[in-house]
């Protein structure tokens, strides 16, 4: 099984985790498109703000994913789920549910009202584990110019 491990965003585990899915995202972005990295900063990851985890298998970083609260003036407020990333050969053992599952929890410790997140039309797989999960297509509420997609869970 996997373990959830709480790091700070530039930690250098997280850091080289998140290097891996942006190097990963360029190279399969749609060709024609110039996929644009954005590295997290760390306060927006800092409880109660947010919360980066990193999955440990066997002594070995083998994904992460992270939650932060976006500008809000409701009570709890809205998370927004980001930099969700497992190794290739790492898929299919129900570790992204794992971690996705983790960060809706925290999120509702922290008396979030929703959980958003945007990723592209391209990652089927994941858009597929966030429908699994709760997650429905939603109205873009940002301008990444990486996303095609958004998603919202209410909580």
């Amino acid at each position: 099984m996997v373990s959830l491990v709480p790091l700070d965003v530039d930690d250098p585990r997280a850091h080289a985790l998140l290097e891996e899915y942006f190097q990963m995202r360029a190279q399969t972005f749609p060709v024609g498109q110039t996929y644009q990295p954005t590295f997290p900063v760390r306060e927006a990851f800092e409880p109660p703000a947010g919360i980066f985890l990193v999955a440990v298998n066997e002594g070995l970083d083998v994904g992460c994913a992270g939650i932060r609260r976006l500008p809000d003036t409701s009570e709890g407020g809205r998370y927004e789920l980001k930099h969700l990333y497992l190794r290739p050969e790492t898929r299919g053992r129900g570790w992204g549910r794992h971690l996705v599952a983790a960060l809706v929890e925290q999120a509702r410790e922290w008396d979030a009202y929703d959980l958003v997140l945007d990723t592209h039309h391209t990652l089927t797989a994941a858009g597929a584990l966030y429908a699994s999960q709760g997650f429905a297509e939603t109205e873009r509420y940002n301008d990444n110019p990486n996303a095609t997609r958004w998603y919202r869970k209410v909580l």
